[in-house]
């Protein structure tokens, strides 16, 4: 009969017990959890420490003078990527200009072009004088856009240089989101300075 009430009791010991372990545990993980939440709230903001690490976890500034090396290596990295930018679009212009010179390639059979256009129908005769000397022409609107052929010596060299293209940003814009001020502002000093030497070989057309 006296089983009962001490086993009642030996549970009621147990269960503070298994409260407490349950609340500990709880708490930890809150806690835990506040600290991730802070830290990912920290790295969002700007700062201004000289050991951060840049790419890899080996390459982080020990001293000053490493960490000057690493911002001139960010101003070099995007001066590249705005030369990267201004040779592609160069390139794409001397591809251009070579297929202009194949549609103007005579071949037998075939139709010349000043006849072509004068048999078009939406072709419009005009007279442009300038200088007084007239000169006749054909003006002919472009229905729609045609596609460039594939060619083996301009698709794969297209595709190297927009790879290494996107890679070089994507480098950059990781530099960037260090959230370190130095970093930033030697990402933008590199951009400011290549867009200087090179930036009139920009492929937005000018008005």
């Amino acid at each position: 009969m006296s089983f009962s009430p001490r086993h009642e009791g030996h549970m009621d010991m147990d269960m503070p017990m298994g409260g407490s372990t349950g609340s500990g545990s709880s708490s930890s993980s809150s806690s835990s959890g506040h600290g991730s939440m802070g830290s990912m709230m920290m790295a969002m903001v700007f700062q201004t420490e000289t050991a951060t690490p840049l790419y890899a976890n080996s390459w982080t500034p020990n001293s000053a003078g490493a960490y000057a090396g690493t911002c001139i290596f960010l101003v070099v990295l995007a001066v590249v990527a705005r030369l990267l930018l201004a040779a592609k679009t160069l390139q794409e212009a001397r591809w251009l200009d070579r297929d202009a010179r194949r549609r103007y390639v005579a071949a037998n059979g075939k139709v010349p072009l000043a006849e072509k256009v004068a048999r078009d129908p939406d072709a419009k005769r005009m007279t442009l004088s300038e200088n007084g000397v007239e000169e006749t022409v054909f003006v002919v609107a472009r229905k729609s856009t045609v596609a460039r052929p594939w060619r083996f010596s301009v698709d794969p060299v297209r595709a190297v240089m927009d790879t290494v293209i996107v890679g070089v940003g994507y480098l950059l814009m990781l530099a960037v989101m260090t959230m370190n001020v130095g970093y930033f502002m030697s990402v933008l000093a590199g951009v400011f300075i290549g867009s200087l030497a090179v930036g009139r070989y920009s492929s937005v057309p000018e008005h």
